[in-house]
């Protein structure tokens, strides 16, 4: 099983001086920040349904960049990993993983295009 953690950092020298860890596992994706009040927000591997990788100019000078996931939860539609190295790396770690999670439960994603507005909606196939 494949884990990276991976901390947040200041954009000045790239240094990991935040609160706000990352965790990136087979099956889930975790963010805890906060330092009094700590906040765990966790997303299942299966729901993200598309990855993005932004890298700004001084992100670059520092060897870093921040992973956008977009994802089917309720409560973080999206999920972003801020100034992180190996970002690249992750990145594509987090599409294969969300495929192999979507494959292994069976769960298919689908849009409404029909002009009423898009509304994404995951379907077991096993119980459909």
């Amino acid at each position: 099983m494949a884990i990276y953690r991976e901390r947040k950092r200041l954009l000045l020298f790239g240094l990991p001086w935040t609160f706000t860890k990352y965790e990136v596992k087979d099956d889930m994706i975790t963010i805890d920040s906060g330092f009094f009040n700590v906040i765990e927000n966790d997303c299942y591997m299966y729901k993200v349904q598309d990855v993005q990788l932004k890298i700004s100019l001084w992100e670059r000078m520092w060897k870093l960049g921040t992973v956008v996931c977009f994802t089917g939860d309720k409560t973080n539609p999206t999920l972003e990993l801020v100034h992180i190295k190996n970002a690249k790396e992750i990145k594509s770690f987090i599409l294969q993983a969300s495929e192999e999670a979507r494959l292994k439960r069976r769960v298919l994603t689908t849009m409404d295009i029909t002009g009423n507005g898009t509304v994404d909606e995951e379907h077991d196939l096993d119980n459909n």
